[in-house]
């Protein structure tokens, strides 16, 4: 049986696994990623994990190694760049350094771009010539596949969609820095902020009650949502059209088949679709009106798959080659 290992590099959890060519887990293994130590460490934990997972997944092939990370990254050269949940990572050649530790060909790529292709090859996307996934969580991440190639752009960095400029008079900072961004105003960190606010005001008291001493996240928003609280509908409205009006500037740059949302807040995409299908409706023209808005299927797992299928399928082609 041919399989992949496959590595999920994130700030806080390193997740490794072995996936076979149908996309399926194999073996999985994951732990907390000592972050502030540096890159040899995390080095040492990669691969205390990949021959963990060896170890668990039994007789196979192994045929190389993808890893999606935490970027910024370049994933021609395999070099992850500055990012930063990653203390003292500053121009690191990860691909280089695993490929002769391990002896195997290793691929890097951005986290949501890995996730991207998991889905596009294994999940919701499957079908498609052209899609967008959208990661909404702590942030606002993604990755989009245009004619039947993932988007790289310059150095690798195309498709930072979280930071798209969508209020300019907006007051709410982002975490890059600036003001206004989709992830400023949509992400699950966007959601809390403006849920706990609200709830500190005093206008959304079962929200309080929910929270107790700590801040209102989207899983009480969505709880209290479903249990018909006007305060949690309210705030969710808002959540859909912000994510609405996003979702429409994906569609008028890359008119893709589908739009897929995943993550944290993705989870809550049946209590928005009508609304955010009602922006969307409203706001974009009309040839591009009518693209499904539908969940991601893979979960948490779609990163791993995703790395691992760079691996089948000859992602970055001519360094596979010379590695074989």
């Amino acid at each position: 049986m041919q399989c992949a290992l496959a590595i999920d590099l994130g700030g806080t959890e390193l997740r490794a696994a072995v996936v076979n060519r149908n996309g399926q887990l194999i073996a999985c293994a994951a732990e907390p990623t000592d972050a502030r130590s540096g890159p040899d460490a995390v080095v040492a934990q990669i691969l205390s994990l990949v021959h963990q997972v060896r170890d668990e997944a039994g007789p196979c092939s192994l045929l190389g190694l993808g890893i999606g990370s935490a970027g910024p990254l370049d994933p021609l050269t395999g070099t992850v760049i500055a990012p930063p949940t990653l203390h003292g990572w500053h121009d690191v050649p990860l691909a280089s350094v695993l490929r002769q530790k391990l002896a195997m060909p290793v691929l890097l790529e951005n986290d949501a771009n890995a996730a991207a292709l998991g889905e596009w090859r294994f999940g919701a996307g499957r079908g498609t010539q052209s899609m967008a996934f959208i990661t909404v969580s702590t942030g606002i991440g993604g990755g989009i596949i245009a004619d039947g190639k993932l988007l790289h752009g310059r150095r690798g960095l195309a498709a930072e969609i979280g930071h798209m400029t969508i209020a300019s008079d907006s007051r709410e900072a982002c975490a890059c820095g600036a003001r206004g961004c989709w992830e400023a105003m949509a992400s699950g960190t966007a959601l809390s902020r403006d849920a706990t606010r609200l709830a500190a005001s005093g206008e959304a008291r079962f929200l309080k009650e929910l929270a107790g001493s700590g801040p209102v996240t989207g899983h009480h928003v969505a709880e209290a949502a479903r249990q018909g609280d006007k305060a949690a509908l309210s705030l969710l409205a808002n959540e859909a059209r912000w994510l609405g009006i996003g979702l429409v500037n994906l569609l008028h740059l890359y008119s893709p088949e589908r739009l897929i949302i995943g993550g944290g807040v993705g989870s809550l995409l049946e209590l928005m679709r009508a609304d955010i299908e009602r922006v969307i409706e409203e706001r974009a023209m009309s040839a591009y009106r009518g693209v499904p808005v539908i969940a991601a299927e893979l979960g948490r797992n779609a990163g791993l798959i995703g790395a691992a299928s760079m691996i089948f399928n000859g992602q970055h082609k001519p360094e596979l080659e010379t590695m074989h």
